[in-house]
């Protein structure tokens, strides 16, 4: 078998075509042509991922993408064993090694180990009573729900909130995150205490953040009249134990899985607030849309694997062509915080620097993802993308059917540009001003959904999961483990007990804030 940095050295020796050549008319079922362009070249790059009534359409085709990257990129797999890796983590094996742990969050979704979804599923059935109960009132009336958490525990329900429950709210949520006590203070001034539950969300209820605004949250009940803050906390956590400890009743302490991590357990009871604000039919129906990707990505081999795919473009990019970044825009304001999302889910499981054999990588891992909101992103970070000297790739992800019920103009002006920016970015355009020169030829892929509903929102976020999970496969990297996060944590501990030196800017720097 061809080791894997003979293939590396092989993507580096390739052609490069253009995305105009890779397009041209004269590839386009020409005799002899080995590379299929034009209508051609979109069947080969594009595919749907059906969703029951609806379903998603992928398509790379505006990337460099050729068969020849393909084909070096699927001997690539082969030499990684992407199939085998694919195995155990849809297995429940230990993919997980600096921690010893499988990645069990596709059980949640019905997806793996039989054993482990069984369990998954009756955690899932335990959430949904209590939000049954909830929304039926055997806690008396409630209309807010402040949840508490950071990180993965604050960003998927913050994501999920945002898309899903515009249209319905059976309960007013907001996510806190910061410890900066302005963001709580400004949940607290739109709830009314004596209709407010607090969810306190902690893989390991010990997370020195959320405890913090969790003790907060409780005080600002007591002080406003509330005689039992202690019965208005759900807990959120793979460590029940610790939960009791602080206080909270086993009856209300939704636990998930030590082996599912922070980033990914918006499918665990971590997805609370979801469920609290569009009901559990919903929450179920966005598992069932992440069940859809699961089985795609499992059961698909090859380039023809659509998440495998787009991890080819994404390590062609970082690694071939040396792209340091890859920016994402939502053509859709219920997805304004998905960019969020994915940098988390990406840069903190590939931002690595060794492989999961403890080897210094030999090459760049995950790039710096970015992005923003539709149009106001084109007035505002475009210009780099057309003119800059920086190459971005860039994903683009809309939804057909229409999020508002406005005037159809609204929405059919929003997927124009959409697809205009698309177009203009591999096109170009020449001018004799260089100040109006595009140089064009720069890649794009479009996620189009036929409607952002909950299962097209679960659906992305596993296509993305697995996509990250794809792109460690193919650098030998560990995806699950994060350990860049603690260092910084230890440092404010020490700060906080004093007696330690640090560098000299650091020690001034306490002193001004009045810390020492």
């Amino acid at each position: 078998m061809t080791s894997s940095a003979a293939i590396w050295d092989k993507l580096e020796n390739l052609p490069r075509p253009t995305l105009g050549e890779l397009f041209s008319a004269v590839r386009d079922g020409g005799e002899g042509a080995d590379e299929p362009g034009g209508a051609e070249r979109v069947a080969m790059l594009s595919d749907r991922i059906e969703l029951g009534e609806g379903g998603i359409l992928f398509d790379w085709s505006k990337t460099h993408l050729d068969r020849a990257v393909i084909a070096a990129f699927e001997e690539l797999a082969e030499a990684m064993d992407f199939t085998g890796m694919r195995a155990k983590l849809f297995g429940g094996e230990v993919v997980n090694p600096t921690e010893g742990r499988a990645a069990d969050h596709a059980t949640l979704r019905g997806t793996g180990d039989e054993a482990k979804v069984e369990e998954a599923m009756a955690l899932i059935d335990r959430m949904g009573m209590l939000v049954d109960a909830i929304h039926q009132g055997a806690l008396g009336e409630i209309e807010h729900l402040i949840h508490i958490g950071i990180g993965g525990s604050a960003l998927g329900p913050a994501l999920g909130v945002d898309a899903l429950s515009r249209d319905l709210s059976y309960c007013d949520v907001h996510v806190v995150s910061n410890i900066d006590g302005v963001a709580l203070e400004a949940a607290f001034a739109k709830c009314d205490p004596a209709k407010t539950l607090i969810a306190v969300a902690s893989k390991t209820f010990t997370t020195i953040e959320t405890m913090t605004n969790a003790r907060s949250a409780l005080k600002w009940l007591a002080d406003n009249g509330v005689s039992d803050p202690g019965g208005r906390v759900i807990a959120l956590t793979a460590n029940p134990e610790g939960a009791v400890e602080w206080g909270v009743d086993e009856t209300r302490i939704l636990p998930f899985q030590e082996s599912v991590g922070g980033r990914y357990s918006i499918w665990s009871s971590i997805g609370f607030p979801i469920a609290m604000a569009v009901g559990m039919d919903d929450f179920r129906v966005m598992l069932a849309g992440a069940k859809a990707v699961d089985e795609h990505f499992r059961d698909t081999d090859g380039a023809a694997n659509l998440v495998l795919r787009a991890s080819f473009a994404d390590l062609y990019y970082s690694r071939v062509r040396g792209c340091q970044t890859r920016a994402v825009f939502a053509y859709d304001e219920r997805l304004g915080l998905f960019p969020d999302y994915l940098q988390q889910l990406e840069m903190e499981s590939n931002g690595k620097r060794v492989t999961a054999d403890m080897q210094p990588v030999d090459g760049p891992t995950a790039p710096i993802t970015w992005g923003g909101v539709g149009t106001d992103a084109q007035h505002a970070v475009f210009q780099l993308l057309h003119q800059g000297t920086h190459l971005i790739p860039v994903d683009f992800i809309a939804s057909v059917a229409p999020g508002d019920e406005l005037d159809p103009a609204h929405h059919r002006i929003l997927l124009m540009n959409c697809f205009a920016q698309g177009a203009a970015l591999m096109a170009g355009k020449a001018g004799e001003d260089p100040a109006r020169n595009y140089p064009g030829d720069r890649p794009s892929a479009t996620i189009l959904c036929d409607d952002l509903d909950a299962a097209a929102l679960g659906a992305l976020i596993a296509f993305h999961e697995h996509r990250t999970f794809a792109n460690a496969v193919l650098m030998g990297i560990n995806p699950f483990d994060q350990f860049g996060v603690e260092l910084g944590k230890a440092m404010a501990k020490a700060i906080e007990k004093g007696g330690e030196a640090f560098d000299a800017s650091t020690e001034a720097l306490v002193k001004a804030a009045g810390l020492a």
